[in-house]
C-alpha cells in the first residue's frame, strides 16, 4: 500500500532491497518515480492508483539502473523522463539486440521471473540541463550529478518539502560508486555537497533503497557517505558504519564493499 510521507506525496516499499516507490499527487494526475521492483508489487500500485481514479500524468527514473527503469501497463502511456545523459544511457543498452541476456545476470536469480521487463528502460530525454520535471503539478526540480551512475539525478518536490534522493543517502546501502567514471569517489563527493546546499526546506528524504527520513536524518547520511567515501578513497576500512557491521540490514553489503574497494584500489 502506499503511505503518505508528506502532503501529497505518498511511498511504498518493495520486498526486493527495501526499493522505494514515489507517487507525488498532481493536478491531472500522478507523477510515478522509480517504480519497483516485482510484477505483483507494480500491479498493485497500479490498481490502488486507478481505484483512486489517478492516471499516471508522467514518470521519471532517477538513473538507467535495471531496478529504477520498470513499468507496467496499469500505468499507461505517460512519458517517462530521465536526464538527458541517462536516457542516452539505457538507449545504447537497448540497441544491443541482446539486451534481454545482458540484463539477466544483474537481477537476483530468486526474483529473476517475478521482475517484469516489458517496457523496460523506454525513457524520454530532458532537455540538456533541465531543472523542472514537464508536468501539472507541484514543481519537482532535477538535482542532476555525476555519483553512481551516468545522468543521476536527484528530485527536489520543493512545495512538500520533499527529496527524492535515487541511490544516494540510504541507510541499507553504502554507496556504490560509478566505476566507469574517471573520478568515481570526487564525483560522489561532490553529488552529497550538492544535496547539502538544498538541504534547507528539506522535511522528507526518500532513499532509493532504505527508509524514509526526515531533515536530521538527511545530514547523518550525508555525514555517513562522506566517512564511507573517504575511508574507501584513503584506503582505510570504514570503521563503525553500521550498513557494514554485525547489526547491518543486509549482511551481502559488505562483499559488495569488499569488492568495491579492491575495484578501485586497481586503479
Amino acid at each position: 500500500m502506499l503511505k503518505p510521507v508528506a502532503e501529497g506525496v505518498r511511498v511504498r516499499r518493495s520486498e526486493f532491497c527495501q526499493t522505494n516507490t514515489v507517487v507525488v499527487d498532481g493536478d491531472a494526475g500522478v507523477l510515478l518515480v522509480d517504480p519497483g521492483i516485482l510484477d505483483g508489487e507494480l500491479s498493485t500500485i497500479a490498481g490502488e492508483l486507478s481505484a483512486a481514479g489517478q492516471p499516471v500524468a508522467a514518470g521519471f527514473a532517477t538513473h538507467p539502473h535495471w531496478d529504477h527503469v520498470l513499468w507496467h501497463p496499469g500505468f499507461g502511456s505517460a512519458p517517462r523522463f530521465a536526464t538527458a545523459r541517462a536516457a542516452a544511457a539505457i538507449e545504447a543498452f537497448l540497441a544491443d539486440a541482446a539486451w534481454r541476456e545482458r540484463v539477466a545476470p544483474m537481477i537476483p536469480a530468486d526474483i529473476a521471473e517475478r521482475v517484469p521487463l516489458t517496457l523496460f528502460g523506454e525513457l524520454t530525454a530532458l532537455p540538456e540541463r533541465a531543472e523542472w520535471i514537464p508536468w501539472d503539478g507541484p514543481r519537482a526540480r532535477v538535482v542532476e550529478h555525476r555519483a553512481h551512475a551516468a545522468g543521476h539525478a536527484a528530485l527536489l518536490i520543493e512545495e512538500r518539502g520533499v527529496l527524492v534522493a535515487g541511490d544516494l543517502l540510504s541507510d541499507v546501502l553504502v554507496p556504490l560508486v560509478d566505476h566507469s567514471a574517471e573520478e568515481p569517489i570526487e564525483d560522489y563527493l561532490a553529488a552529497l555537497t550538492l544535496l547539502e546546499g538544498i538541504a534547507d526546506g528539506v522535511e522528507v528524504v526518500v532513499p532509493g533503497h532504505g527508509s524514509v527520513t526526515g531533515p536530521d536524518g538527511l545530514r547523518e547520511r550525508i555525514d555517513l557517505d562522506r566517512a564511507y567515501l573517504l575511508a574507501l578513497r584513503d584506503g582505510r576500512d570504514p570503521l563503525g558504519d553500521p550498513r557494514l557491521g554485525p547489526d547491518a540490514v543486509y549482511d551481502w553489503v559488505a562483499g559488495v564493499h569488499e569488492r568495491q574497494a579492491v575495484l578501485l584500489a586497481r586503479r
